[in-house]
């Protein structure tokens, strides 16, 4: 339950529920079920069901797909961080022998591997996964399709090895590592690889007729951790919650705001659609915002989860149907309304506790050659360095407690910042990557690059 103060207005709650209704009736959905995150608290949650009497709530399970790809994203990025692995080691440093071993953990996790998109037939959603036991039997005998690191190719295979990567480091089955290390510490207590009652069931739903089929739920074997889980709304909310802040317990803010950063070489198709993908999340610019999270499907059931980190609204909606609704943009769709209708109070200003002099005398106009840009001192303790103009290179900078700063984001990502300092204390110069700013336009007095013409600036006579 939520308090008042976490509650929704009721014009948003009915529009929620409207567009979940609309859902589930344009899509046929046997049923559909929705929440949304707001501040890291679910705040609403709501279904649709064909059946009469009571509908689904957030502790039914459904099959979530591909959003298994996530947790699995998860497991790599605490192995990174121990120091048990690095992202740019090629897989066979780890786990030899699969063919794929050129590959590097961060392009499997990125889909940029150069892997097929599914294993060998049989389909494997809908087939047992006893039928592939071992990896071989993934991946086939020709695992690469396209050159390592050149293109986005989504593989279902890429990650059932990121899975083995996992057991062979933890010396533990996949599922037992995700339950211990994400699961339990997320309180994710409806997240597993089987179905706990109560569950929905997977249906077909006739593409011309208002008729059903029951799809089978096949146990996946070895390809678990690309798409195995079932989970609740309930669950999946905490989980959007901790993608968005992070939890020390589990991944820290730092390394899941890597995970929602492009990671994979994006095609003229994507660039137009504004999709990119991340480390085990999906990215698209929609509707004005910057969405991250993941979709996933298996014969019978669609899933989906959303996040605006910008305006700290999540959505989960999932269905038990194999095709109907399309569930990215119901959840896109959840994420608007509420971020439109009650946008988001922003905390308080408050001014910094100290502040050290000699950097606040770099804060004002610099210039790069005519580009005029303005540095301001960040609540971080960092600065940024942005255009006047509104357009150009931008970038935050993070302090590093010698006087320099390095570039976090853009052009200017990891690039050193320092000021340059005259024999008398007083500031010459930025060195930015070797780029000067100057406090006017080609100052006369400091060292541009190239000279300053003597005759200085001058009209037409």
């Amino acid at each position: 339950m939520t308090t008042p103060q976490e509650e929704l207005l009721p014009a948003t709650r009915r529009a929620l529920l409207h567009r979940i209704a609309v859902a589930q009736t344009e899509g046929r959905a046997p049923s559909l079920v929705a929440a949304v995150v707001r501040d890291g608290r679910t705040v609403w949650h709501g279904a649709r069901t064909s059946v009469d009497g009571h509908g689904p709530d957030e502790n039914v399970q459904y099959r979530i797909g591909s959003i298994t790809k996530t947790f699995t994203a998860v497991l790599v990025l605490r192995l990174r961080d121990e120091g048990a692995l690095d992202l740019g080691d090629p897989l066979e440093k780890h786990l030899s022998g699969t063919g794929a071993g050129e590959a590097t953990i961060a392009e499997l996790l990125a889909h940029s591997g150069g892997l097929a998109a599914e294993s060998p037939a049989p389909w494997w959603e809908r087939t047992p996964g006893s039928l592939r036991p071992e990896l071989d039997d993934v991946l086939g005998k020709q695992p690469l399709l396209h050159p390592v690191g050149r293109r986005h190719h989504y593989s279902n295979p890429g990650y059932t090895v990121l899975g083995a990567l996992v057991e062979k480091v933890r010396g533990a089955s996949w599922e037992e590592v995700l339950r211990e290390e994400v699961l339990k510490p997320l309180g994710l207590n409806r997240t597993a690889g089987h179905p706990q009652a109560p569950y929905a069931g997977g249906w077909a739903v006739h593409p011309w007729a208002d008729v059903m089929l029951a799809e089978p739920a096949e146990d996946l074997g070895r390809m678990a951790p690309a798409g195995q889980l079932w989970s609740t709304t309930g669950d999946l909310a905490r989980f959007a919650a901790f993608l968005a802040k992070g939890d020390d317990r589990v991944l820290s803010y730092e390394s899941v705001r890597e995970m929602r950063g492009p990671a994979a070489p994006m095609e003229a198709a994507d660039v137009a659609d504004g999709a990119a993908y991340g480390l085990g999340l999906q990215i698209q610019h929609r509707d004005g915002r910057l969405l991250v999270g993941h979709s996933g499907s298996l014969p019978g059931f669609l899933a989906n989860l959303t996040i605006s980190v910008e305006d700290d609204v999540a959505a989960v909606v999932l269905a038990n149907c194999t095709s109907g609704p399309l569930l990215a943009g119901v959840g896109a769709d959840l994420v608007r309304v509420v971020a439109e209708a009650e946008p988001r109070i922003p905390e308080p200003w408050r001014p910094l506790p100290d502040v050290d002099t000699s950097v606040l005398e770099l804060a004002g106009q610099w210039y790069w050659g005519t580009h005029v840009f303005a540095l301001r001192l960040t609540s971080d303790r960092g600065v940024s360095l942005e255009p006047l103009s509104g357009a150009g290179r931008r970038s935050r900078f993070r302090a590093n407690g010698d006087g320099t700063w390095t570039g976090l984001e853009g052009y200017y990502a990891g690039e050193s910042l320092r000021a340059v300092r005259r024999p008398d204390g007083t500031v010459s110069h930025l060195d930015l990557g070797s780029f000067v700013f100057t406090r006017q336009p080609y100052d006369e007095g400091a060292p541009v690059p190239g000279g300053v013409d003597p005759e200085g600036w001058r009209g037409i006579g």
